[in-house]
């Protein structure tokens, strides 16, 4: 996997730019991994409602045609794009989810937070009282009961830290993930984060961790390049 570092990169260009390296990959191409940080911005997947719009205000709103509801981009913020051949690689979408999500994970336990999934809601999610605790969540993703309908995702006790929005075309993934370092959390006050209201979002510095994004952004990078691995 080839690892490119955009640095700060306007959104709309680097969405473009996914697009077409995306249809014009053939069978050959190496994957790539794409790492930068945009300028405010708010991305609306293809479920996204107005109604979760709250107040953009000055700040961009750009539809996107990745999956999910929408989300914010800003400064300080660790956005990771995998361009990934899924049959080249030999695993399926859900199992492609589940690993960006352990990448995110073993990215944040260097740092003594611990990472958890929420069943229902993709993404990456902290203790807000405790971020170092290993015990698990009773709201963790576990076997389905036959004949137990789909409960709705409960964030009790817990902030988001990261977020997954993700494409696959003709098997090839592209958007990514966004993992929160030391950001101004204020815009994520705005809306209805990942569609969810009342969802809390936190980065790395609310809950007390001093790292710098290069820091971050290069410990994600590796952890995806080997994980994302065939």
């Amino acid at each position: 996997m080839n690892i490119r570092s955009l640095g700060r990169a306007a959104y709309a260009p680097t969405y473009e730019a996914m697009q077409a390296f995306t249809a014009g990959r053939a069978a050959e191409t190496p994957d790539e991994l794409w790492v930068c940080e945009h300028p405010p911005v708010f991305t609306q997947g293809l479920a996204g409602r107005l109604d979760h719009l709250l107040a953009p205000g000055e700040i961009p709103v750009v539809q996107t045609n990745r999956g999910g509801q929408v989300t914010y981009h800003g400064p300080g913020q660790v956005v990771a794009y995998p361009l990934v051949d899924l049959q080249r690689a030999g695993y399926f979408i859900k199992e492609y989810v589940y690993r960006v999500e352990e990448a995110v994970i073993r990215t944040l336990a260097p740092f003594n937070v611990i990472g958890h999934r929420v069943a229902g809601a993709p993404g990456i999610y902290v203790r807000l009282d405790d971020p170092g605790s290993h015990a698990l969540l009773p709201q963790r993703p576990q076997r389905k009961v036959v004949g137990q309908g789909k409960a709705e995702p409960d964030f009790t006790g817990l902030g988001k830290i990261a977020a997954l929005g993700i494409k696959v075309s003709r098997h090839c993934t592209y958007h990514g993930v966004a993992l929160n370092v030391g950001m101004d959390l204020q815009p994520f006050e705005r809306i209805n984060p990942c569609g969810y209201q009342g969802l809390r979002t936190v980065d790395l510095s609310t809950i007390g961790v001093a790292a710098s994004w290069d820091e971050v952004a290069q410990a994600l990078s590796q952890k995806l390049a080997a994980l994302l691995a065939p």
